[in-house]
């Protein structure tokens, strides 16, 4: 596990400050996840190591969440020669509280997971927004989802997305993190801009 972690550790840039996530949660880490992808090389053998797993789920489809997830999800898909498909992130304006996004299979890819074995993978969960968006949506769809992998996890949201369906979770790190509601927030108590 230790060398994973050194090897997901060096495909991700990391960064301290005030952050404000799309879930709406707040945190002091984040992770440059836009080059993630960057040299493609350098992330095939994570993602060949998640394949690894995700064959053992016996996985007929993986899906990703649109961007960087997707693009991990494809590369565990070509690693495996199953299909891909992929969720897009939509905004809740109805939804002014935390989670106000949902995320959605477009409709010329929803039924080529009816009733079949779909594995969701991702790049790094956070709070788990786009995992818990992905899952809904994929139930929705009348998927059979058989587990969850990422290349890692920051906190325990992952580990409860996953015990909430039943599924079990793969990762190649994981790591802590602080994660607060916008009234929890310490950085917001002592007046931290947040950080662009």
């Amino acid at each position: 596990m230790a060398d994973q972690r050194h090897a997901v550790d060096e495909v991700l840039s990391a960064r301290s400050g005030h952050f404000v996530f799309e879930s709406g949660h707040h945190g002091d880490l984040w992770l440059e996840l836009e080059r993630l992808c960057l040299r493609p090389g350098v992330v095939r053998p994570l993602a060949a190591e998640l394949a690894r797993w995700v064959g053992e789920q016996r996985a007929e489809v993986v899906c990703g969440p649109l961007v960087e997830g997707a693009f991990v999800a494809l590369l565990v898909a070509e690693e495996l020669g199953v299909e891909f498909v992929y969720a897009e992130r939509f905004e809740n304006r109805e939804n002014r509280g935390l989670f106000p996004v949902e995320y959605r299979l477009p409709a010329a890819l929803r039924e080529a997971v009816r009733g079949r074995r779909v594995a969701i993978v991702n790049d790094v969960v956070n709070a788990g927004s786009a995992v818990r968006g992905t899952a809904a949506d994929l139930v929705a769809c009348g998927a059979e989802i058989v587990g969850i992998a990422c290349l890692m996890t920051l906190g325990e949201a992952a580990a409860k997305i996953a015990e909430q369906y039943g599924v079990p979770l793969f990762r190649l790190a994981a790591r802590e993190a602080n994660l607060w509601t916008p009234a929890e927030c310490p950085l917001c108590r002592a007046g931290v801009e947040v950080t662009c």
